[in-house]
């Protein structure tokens, strides 16, 4: 089936990383992996994040005028030529869908929808008109894939028919990761040359972007907890880039033994992860953290913060330890734990790499966006 995909936050070929965009690259690959034959329909971005209601009516007009162009580019092509069905991932008020609904009715073709959010707190606040047309693009969709439970909760008022809501749990090719667990030892040396660090002492490992906001607030909350552990052996490895590299190194200052390893491609992170013995990360306002998912695809146990959907992928006391919110105090604990307890990272590494491949892998992921296209027409 032809799909057409957008991603109105950010499209998969946009030139700057982000989970974002590695998450609509997977969809559009699980799609081909089902059989299918998904496509990039349009690169309008419809993310505001300032608040300013100019700029989201401009972009509201901007995107209905895009619609309407894409409509009168399908009907002047032959049948054959048009999308038998629309999927939009990540719609919510700072970024609704001005394309799908449109482009979907005015073709007769299902509409899909994956990873929206509808908070009613912003019902009154400064993106209100992006609320609603979140709210109504989601009512509108043959089907709903919620990604996390935390999604569920604010998406089944919206979706008249419980079979149209649909679960897809955050997944990504645990075989990327997999294969690289064998040459752990290889990679740990390496590694250890090219950044000076030293094998013997245990390695936590933190991948994330630079960022101002909650990204940085991890960091904080990361270096005040390692700040606690002074007293253990380790060494933190930090890689990731960003405009807030300043501000992290003074956030991680007072915990001592870091090396930052910089920006790198997602190709060369498989190693850093096996090469690693514990990922520690507090994930403030994480949606769920695609790092946390590629760790323990490479058996490197976690401990992270309690926050959002980060339980739907980390299986606190099996694949990793989660604390409350903010508690850096249980997090330094938890933390000192994994680093003392050479036996308990190991039975998590197994149970890590083991719980991504049965719930959280990509042939998994193809077999459910299958179905969802099948109910989307109608079938079961």
């Amino acid at each position: 089936m032809r799909v057409a995909f957008y991603a109105p936050l950010k499209p998969p070929d946009h030139p700057v990383p982000s989970g974002d965009r590695r998450i609509a690259n997977l969809i559009m690959r699980a799609f081909s992996l089902a059989g299918h034959e998904p496509y990039l329909a349009s690169t309008f971005r419809s993310f505001e994040g300032r608040g300013e209601v100019d700029r989201q009516t401009a972009i509201a007009d901007a995107g209905a005028a895009a619609a309407q162009a894409l409509i009168r580019r399908y009907r002047a092509a032959p049948r054959s030529a048009w999308p038998e069905a629309w999927f939009t991932y990540h719609v919510y008020h700072k970024s609704p869908d001005w394309l799908g609904p449109a482009v979907s009715l005015a073709l007769d073709i299902p509409y899909l929808v994956a990873e929206a959010s509808h908070a009613p707190k912003q019902a009154d606040g400064p993106w209100a008109s992006g609320y609603f047309a979140a709210g109504a693009a989601i009512a509108q969709a043959n089907v709903v894939l919620a990604v996390t439970t935390d999604d569920f909760d604010c998406l089944r008022d919206l979706v008249s028919d419980p079979t149209r809501l649909m679960s897809l749990a955050p997944f990504l090719d645990s075989e990327d990761y997999r294969s690289e667990r064998s040459a752990r030892q290889e990679h740990r040396t390496a590694l250890a040359r090219e950044l000076g660090c030293d094998e013997r002492r245990p390695w936590i490992l933190s991948v994330a972007m630079m960022r101002h906001g909650d990204k940085l607030d991890s960091f904080q909350r990361l270096g005040k907890g390692l700040a606690r552990l002074r007293d253990v052996d380790w060494q933190l490895l930090v890689v990731g880039e960003g405009e807030a590299r300043r501000q992290v190194e003074d956030a991680l200052a007072g915990a001592g033994r870091v090396i930052y390893a910089g920006a790198r491609c997602q190709s060369s992170l498989p190693r850093f992860y096996v090469a690693a013995d514990v990922l520690a990360w507090p994930a403030v306002n994480e949606a769920y953290g695609m790092a946390l998912l590629e760790a323990q695809a490479s058996g490197l146990p976690v401990v992270a913060g309690r926050e959002r959907g980060v339980p739907d992928i980390v299986r606190d006391g099996e694949t990793g330890l989660l604390t409350a919110p903010g508690d850096v105090d249980e997090f330094a604990v938890a933390l000192r734990r994994l680093l003392q307890e050479e036996n308990l990272r190991r039975r998590m590494s197994e149970a890590a790499a083991d719980n991504v491949a049965t719930r959280h892998d990509i042939t998994r992921a193809a077999r459910i966006l299958d179905r969802a296209l099948a109910i989307s027409r109608g079938g079961r």
